[in-house]
């Protein structure tokens, strides 16, 4: 049988002109549609075979191998939630029928949800990564349609004063209020405070570091630890034997929850996320006159243009041209 049914979803099973037999979901409930889709398998499966073209690829081929080749990239989970929204919407395409056209139908259905524009282009990044590696290096496609992105508005650099912080760990649960203290002193991403582990921690030399493949530039980051750090790490001792920051005895998950979330209302922060603590530690160091290429190393960024963000809370290289442009200063050069 050409096409049946398997509980309400029709799939196809057909046999090519290689001899390969081929039985998959056509992902639909409708008989005609099923129908057509198979009809076009069986029709590529020919020309193929008779006329030596390219075999033409699914969508579902795409999404398997860039799944298999991807299995360890960090944000493999993301990508899964957005492969997810785009295939039944592609699931019956050949990846040379993905157009423009099509793309920007894409980004009308996830404005027309409630997607903001970032979000959108979050989704779309990833369909055009797809395409471009199925163009020039699985060489599948001949061409990739030409995407742009939404205009996104620049977020502000949010950061706490230190009034401000001080009023958030007052509101904070003790184990919550431990890890903010540690993110604020060591600029440690979220992931990373709460993966700790004391095989990571010396006492001794005052230093903490993350691994590789911990890490988000995949560079391994030494963490020295002030005297602030060291000590919340000592609070942490004897209440679990691997992980250094825990809740009732167990690892924390997750620190961006719903008390995390409840103690900003109380302490009247508004526009603030777990990261920006990352944004605090930074802007707190530049501030105080770290340089600017010292704190790319303590926070482990990849490179000086992420943290040119912060340049600009701190003007002590800029003092000694301040007064460059004075009437004292023009009326000495005048003498």
């Amino acid at each position: 049988m050409s096409i049946y049914r398997r509980k309400d979803t029709w799939w196809i099973q057909i046999t090519t002109a290689n001899g390969e037999r081929i039985q998959r979901s056509s992902g639909t409930k409708v008989k005609q549609e099923a129908q057509e889709l198979h009809d076009k398998l069986k029709a590529e499966s020919w020309r193929v075979k008779k006329l030596g073209e390219k075999p033409r690829r699914s969508w579902q081929d795409v999404v398997i191998r860039w799944l298999t080749e991807h299995k360890d990239k960090k944000s493999i989970e993301t990508d899964k939630v957005i492969l997810r929204w785009f295939n039944p919407r592609l699931q019956n395409k050949f990846i040379d029928e993905i157009n423009k056209e099509l793309v920007e139908k894409f980004k009308q259905d996830k404005l027309n949800e409630g997607s903001c524009n970032s979000s959108v282009n979050r989704y779309i990044g990833v369909l055009n990564a797809m395409l471009r590696k199925a163009k020039d290096q699985w060489e599948w496609i001949d061409d990739v349609p030409k995407i742009t992105l939404l205009p996104e508005q620049s977020r502000r650099l949010r950061w706490l004063s230190h009034e401000e912080a001080k009023r958030l760990l007052k509101e904070l649960p003790e184990h919550l209020n431990a890890m903010v203290r540690f993110s604020l002193a060591t600029g440690l991403r979220e992931a990373n405070v709460c993966g700790l582990q004391w095989s990571q921690v010396d006492m001794q030399r005052k230093c903490a570091w993350i691994h590789a493949d911990q890490a988000k530039a995949a560079k391994a980051i030494p963490v020295p630890l002030g005297a602030e750090a060291l000590a919340v790490i000592r609070e942490q001792i004897g209440k679990n034997h691997n992980y250094v920051f825990t809740y009732e005895g167990n690892p924390v998950s997750r620190a961006n929850n719903h008390a995390w979330r409840k103690a900003l209302i109380r302490a009247d922060i508004t526009e603030f996320r777990w990261h920006d603590l990352r944004h605090t530690w930074a802007s707190w160091h530049v501030q105080n006159g770290t340089p600017l290429n010292i704190l790319k190393e303590l926070g482990g960024w990849a490179d000086l243009k992420m943290v040119m963000r912060y340049a600009h809370l701190s003007s002590d290289h800029l003092k000694e041209f301040a007064d460059n442009t004075s009437l004292k200063q023009k009326s000495r050069v005048l003498l």
